[in-house]
């Protein structure tokens, strides 16, 4: 168990430390010199959990989209709604969704499937959408798979233009923006009057994870 342990916390410095260098210099630019030097690990350490470099931004990409899921909300907009101002809201403050998302759109990154991400998102939204329109939350015209489609893509673009313009600083309020434009034309009006689509809601859903995921502190060392 001991050995176990020390493999998960190991795995995960290294991916600590990709994300690191894959954020700053990009999937080409970046070196496993530079990585085992972020990470502090021996290079077998490094090849023992990822052979490549493509494995170290595989690695990254699939973690950076698998954080603590959205508690299940009784309005299913609400609960999609949840899902993108938290991930927007991670941006901000977590390297390895930031580096997940660089990888993502980074188009140098020559032999790396970048495709994954988009079709994760894709499917998330398909998925609530499909539970929002079973509840009689969507117009009746609204085809859950192009509203997915087009809520991933617009939200690519938006983060891409907060991170270019100011690293960012303002990407809460811009997906505010963009909730408030495109949900008016697939959610039922009463039911979007209900909606919280503030720029402050991404940091009060990862306060409410945080108190009902705390993370344990390690033991005392005897």
């Amino acid at each position: 168990m001991v050995k176990q342990d020390r493999a998960i916390r190991t795995r995960q410095t290294i991916l600590l430390a990709a994300a690191k260098v894959f954020e700053e210099r990009g999937y080409q630019a970046a070196t496993i010199s530079e990585i085992l030097a972020a990470a502090g690990v021996t290079k077998g350490a490094l090849y023992f959990h990822f052979p490549s470099k493509e494995h170290l931004a595989d690695g990254v990409l699939h973690e950076q989209d698998h954080r603590l899921p959205i508690p299940d909300r009784a309005c299913k907009v609400q609960q999609l709604v949840d899902t993108v101002v938290l991930h927007a809201y991670r941006l901000q403050t977590d390297p390895m969704v930031r580096a997940g998302v660089r990888l993502s759109l980074d188009q140098q990154a020559q032999g790396l499937d970048r495709s994954g991400p988009f079709r994760h998102w894709s499917e998330v939204g398909v998925e609530l959408l499909e539970k929002a329109q079973a509840q009689g939350e969507l117009l009746p015209h609204v085809v859950p798979a192009e509203t997915a489609d087009a809520l991933v893509g617009a939200f690519a673009g938006v983060q891409a233009m907060s991170q270019a313009l100011c690293n960012y600083q303002d990407l809460p309020r811009r997906v505010s923006a963009l909730l408030r434009h495109l949900l008016p034309s697939v959610v039922v009006p009463s039911v979007l009057a209900a909606v919280d689509l503030t720029e402050h809601r991404g940091a009060a859903v990862q306060t409410e994870l945080e108190t009902a995921h705390p993370v344990p502190r390690p033991a005392p060392v005897s």
